[in-house]
């Protein structure tokens, strides 16, 4: 036993190993040199005179100082919070992990995130969950701009305001399908019945209003509602035949006309007149001004020609199409498939009859040699379980990418009920899982340098007309060397399929079987892992299957609207095993793709003790001889297929 100079009392050992230490046991006091480390407690006396341990305590949780009152039970603390995002949620601190949402008070009235005001910022569309401006790409002049391309949910702002003075410029950019406020009091809202033209022109007369939303039912639109928004927040997507009704926003915008020439040279002729003295100097400055300029044109002709040149020398590049050749094929871009995070997605057929996917992607930052690069690695991969990229478009700042076309659609139109298609049938399912499993497998195993997709999701995953599955989308991949064990990049992906790794930022293409692991859930169970429409833990598919795993009553939650998957219950069961055994939430213990594709074609079987911790990473040490790869910051890649 030994005390120190700063007043810790050490106890030692036969072999002289400390075993216990009195700084490891607080009591109402700290002493300097002393540190109170997460975990422990400074718990105050009943009174200066009554040195019984009292109900007030400190201590330190995630890096924090907290004040507590100890109660028996404990108590739990609540308040109920607005949010800017239009949540009105409740928080609850419990002695694990702290501050947690418990509910959502809104929920039960909103259908969807899209639902809410504020989902995509002011003049977004949101369509999915996916937020994008409106398009103007039609008439080739765009008029919206995100704000943050970063972040699309931030809203979007017109590339020319509005301007009361020139009401004479305003014109209207139609959006079809939407909604506006469709979860609003319809006594707050002032709804108007007037033809199309009628509210069109109301709106155009008033300076205030921003964009004149139209809804009417059974195609009759000379009984329609009209409502002039003074201020657009979020438009919603819908289906007319779901809603029963049609709805339209006529979002006003301004034509920038070109200054008249005559006005400059009528300037200059005046500022001649009164400065005569220095015309030759302006004739002198005009001359360098002009040399430059065509310096400049030259220069800019010979980075064209380089690039062009470059074309030629990249072996398996991908057919390079003009811009004008899509547009034809296109019939200018009239029938829209889809919208995704960079661009909208047009049907297309080529000369020689293909029918394609074309994407035209919005302005980006990328220069030309970057975008290339991307091409070339993309176009290079080939696997009949990935979407084919056909070839692309580089001219001036036009940026077009050409898919082959698929015409299901995407998974999600077909497992999750709410679209009204026929349900699949189990071995359909089946064979889904497994193009998906070959698909990922290629990606992680087959190709030069590892190729983490990073957004694996039912959206993400597109059907033929034999219901094939190819995985689509590389707008958010990740190349990683082979070399390379794991890397760190900036948090990415789509909420509810995001493996808990994601929080420490240090990734490998384990997070692709996680996500694949949601996935199969998702198709095995017909339904979203997170559903809003459900209470407590049923609206978080993976707490659910967790709960059911540990009943031993996986079946309940197998797809009860299939009568085929009933008939096929013991073969779902399995599904969801490996389903389970891809969520572990120590990545180390999740299976290779590979080693799911054997599972999943009889030749392995599925490890035993699959830990059901589905959240909590493992926190990745880094080996001092570990090869690791950091990027900051990353900045999402701009290559992606049709959505």
């Amino acid at each position: 036993m030994n005390l120190t100079e700063l007043g810790n009392l050490l106890l030692f050992n036969r072999n002289n190993d400390t075993v216990w230490q009195s700084f490891d046991q607080p009591t109402d006091s700290l002493v300097p040199g002393q540190t109170l480390t997460e975990g422990q407690r400074l718990t105050a006396n009943v009174s200066a005179s009554d040195w019984t341990e009292g109900p007030l305590y400190l201590t330190i949780r995630s890096g924090n100082l907290y004040g507590f009152v100890k109660s028996s039970p404990p108590q739990m603390y609540q308040y109920m919070r607005f949010e800017s995002d239009s949540h009105m949620r409740v928080y609850q601190w419990g002695p694990d992990p702290g501050w947690e949402v418990i509910n959502e008070l809104l929920m039960s009235a909103i259908d969807g995130d899209c639902a809410y005001p504020t989902a995509c910022g002011e003049y977004g569309i949101c369509s999915n969950g996916q937020c994008s401006c409106p398009n103007g790409s039609n008439s080739g002049v765009d008029y919206f701009r995100l704000l943050n391309w970063r972040e699309p949910s931030a809203g979007c702002s017109l590339v020319t305001p509005l301007s009361c003075g020139s009401t004479g410029q305003h014109r209207f950019l139609q959006v079809e399908n939407v909604s506006y406020l469709s979860n609003s009091d319809a006594g707050t809202a002032v709804l108007n019945q007037m033809d199309v033209d009628t509210c069109k022109k109301d709106c155009l007369k008033n300076c205030s209003c921003k964009a004149a939303v139209i809804r009417y039912y059974y195609s009759n639109a000379s009984a329609a509602y009209c409502y002039f928004a003074s201020q657009l927040f979020s438009l919603s997507t819908i289906q007319p035949g779901v809603v029963h009704y049609n709805s339209s926003a006529f979002v006003k915008v301004q034509i920038k006309f070109n200054s008249p020439r005559s006005s400059v040279f009528h300037s200059s002729v005046k500022l001649a007149s009164i400065l005569g003295s220095v015309f030759g100097a302006l004739i002198g400055i005009i001359l360098i001004t002009s040399i430059g300029f065509l310096l400049l044109k030259n220069r800019k002709v010979e980075e064209e020609s380089e690039y062009d040149d470059l074309f030629s020398q990249i072996p398996g590049m991908p057919k390079r199409f003009s811009f004008e050749a899509l547009k034809t094929a296109t019939n200018d871009f009239c029938r829209k498939l889809g919208e995704g995070g960079f661009g909208s997605v047009f049907d297309g057929t080529l000369l020689d009859g293909m029918r394609v996917a074309v994407k035209r992607l919005d302005k980006v930052s990328d220069g030309k040699k970057e975008f290339l690069a991307e091409v070339e690695t993309i176009g290079s991969i080939h696997h009949v379980t990935l979407v084919r990229l056909i070839g692309f478009c580089a001219e001036k700042s036009n940026r077009l990418l050409v898919y082959e076309h698929m015409c299901n659609g995407s998974l999600d139109k077909w497992i999750f009920h709410r679209y009204q298609n026929p349900s699949l049938d189990w071995q359909t399912r089946r064979n889904i899982i497994l193009d998906v499993a070959k698909g990922l497998a290629y990606l992680h195993e087959e190709c030069r340098q590892k190729i983490a997709h990073l957004d694996i999701k039912p959206q993400n995953i597109l059907l033929d007309d034999k219901f094939n599955a190819k995985v689509s989308d590389f707008g958010l991949a990740k190349l990683i060397d082979r070399d390379q064990s794991q890397v760190m990049t900036a948090m990415r992906g789509t909420r509810g399929y995001m493996a808990p790794e994601w929080l420490n930022s240090v990734i490998t293409e384990k997070v692709d079987v996680y996500s694949f692991g949601v996935v199969v859930l998702e198709i095995v169970c017909g339904r979203k892992n997170l559903n809003y429409t459900e209470t407590g833990e049923a609206d978080l598919l993976v707490n659910l299957l967790k709960t059911k795993a540990e009943e031993g009553r996986l079946s309940d939650i197998v797809d009860k609207e299939s009568v085929d998957m009933q008939q096929n219950e013991e073969e779902a069961l399995k599904m969801l095993s490996i389903s389970m055994w891809c969520l572990q939430g120590d990545c180390n213990k999740r299976p290779s793709m590979s080693t799911v594709v054997k599972v999943l074609d009889g030749s392995a079987e599925i490890e035993p003790n699959v830990d059901q911790d589905f959240f909590n990473a493992i926190s990745t040490i880094v080996r001092e001889d570990a090869h690791f790869s950091e990027t900051s910051p990353i900045l999402a890649s701009i290559l992606s297929a049709p959505r």
